[in-house]
């Protein structure tokens, strides 16, 4: 029957420039949905796609990055993990890469993960000069501290992140205090993120740091402020990232590695159409942190975010797929 399916299939291609047959071909696949709502919206348009136009027998699993790339590696399974973070997998995607157990397909966030300190836009509007750390460090009045008007504010991040002893140590590195700045502590994630949304909604500076994608910078619009030197990875390691270091230098935050990965086993077992489309398929951070914030306020499951992105941003998804596809995909939204 199979055979059947895929020899009628090929006849039609040849006739009337139908999807061939190997689209019909993508068998099972299963894709990991991670704990991170980036990533869960992706692997739900991903089924998406894949089930309706392609045809795939989708099944989605849970799991982390840590856990899942091992399991990839070590045991071929799941097939699919639509948002890697590699960097944070140093010795085991390097090795699953080396032993042809995973590949890489599209980066699925072509611009990385990016972390930092920033600022509101409209600071950042009004203030175009100021671009860099050292920049707006020069300004402690624009970024009034909510508890002494007298200094600027830096906001950290929340005990416990590793984050939040690097912002530490380059408040002492860029020499903030002396430059009229304190250091918040916002006591929990939740504390920061209530910080910077009471301070947005009154349009007051500050600076904080955070991370993207995320809901948060996708409802509130912020600028990272850029470093005067670049991204030292040994430094990083000595005294960045070691908050007992005395002397940290100012360094550059790293931009993490954002891909999808995929087992060698199903790269090789699927279509060629199917491995096509993993390996163009891909979103900015101002996309993603867009769709998130849509998700946060409306209280929507990845799936219906998903559903959401599709009906919404024809313009980006269907470049990512033949007009059949597309199609297909549109026939059933």
């Amino acid at each position: 029957m199979r055979g059947m399916l895929a020899s009628t299939c090929l006849l039609v291609g040849l006739a009337g420039g139908a999807v061939s047959a190997n689209a019909a071909e993508c068998g099972d696949v299963s894709i990991v949905i991670h704990n991170v709502q980036s990533a869960e919206v992706l692997a739900y348009v991903d089924k998406f796609i894949l089930t309706e136009g392609y045809g795939c027998n989708v099944e989605t699993v849970p799991g982390d990055t840590v856990p899942t790339t091992t399991s990839m590696v070590e045991k071929g399974d799941p097939d699919v993990s639509p948002e890697t973070w590699v960097d944070l997998l140093p010795e085991v995607v390097p090795r699953g890469i080396k032993e042809g157990k995973i590949v890489f397909a599209a980066p699925a966030l072509p611009d990385g993960g990016v972390q930092g300190w920033w600022i509101p836009k409209y600071v950042a509007d009004a203030h175009p000069d100021i671009k860099t750390v050292d920049d707006a460090l020069k300004h402690p009045e624009l970024f009034p501290d909510p508890e002494d008007s007298s200094k600027g504010v830096i906001f950290n991040g929340a005990a416990g992140w590793g984050a939040t002893v690097v912002t530490a140590q380059l408040y002492k590195a860029y020499r903030a205090e002396e430059k009229g700045f304190r250091l918040l502590d916002p006591g929990s994630a939740a504390g920061l993120d209530g910080a910077i949304a009471k301070a947005y909604e009154r349009k007051e500076g500050f600076i904080t740091y955070y991370w993207a994608p995320t809901s948060l910078l996708g409802k509130y619009e912020m600028v990272m402020l850029g470093a005067s030197v670049p991204h030292d990875a040994a430094e990083w390691k000595r005294c960045i990232t070691n908050l007992a270091c005395p002397d940290p230098k100012v360094n550059a935050w790293p931009v993490d590695k954002v891909y999808t990965v995929v087992t060698k086993e199903f790269a090789d077992r699927t279509s060629p159409e199917v491995m096509e489309y993993l390996n163009k398929r891909g979103w900015s951070n101002e996309t993603v942190g867009k769709l998130m914030a849509w998700e946060t306020e409306n209280q929507a499951t990845g799936e219906e975010g998903a559903k959401h992105f599709l009906e919404e941003s024809k313009g980006i998804w269907t470049k990512w797929v033949p007009a059949e596809v597309a199609e297909k995909v549109e026939a059933a939204l």
